[in-house]
């Protein structure tokens, strides 16, 4: 017995992308401010 919730729609790699995106590009920016403030952290 097969229904709706069996069949797999593929997901439009657009999509993917902007998934993607919408977590690496705040991810990185926090990265890049660690980096920045790290020496301060340390006495530098």
């Amino acid at each position: 017995m097969t229904g709706p919730r069996d069949q797999e729609r593929p997901v439009p790699p657009v999509l993917v992308v902007l998934a993607w995106l919408w977590v690496a590009v705040p991810f990185a920016y926090g990265l890049w401010q660690l980096l920045i403030k790290l020496p301060a952290l340390f006495g530098g």
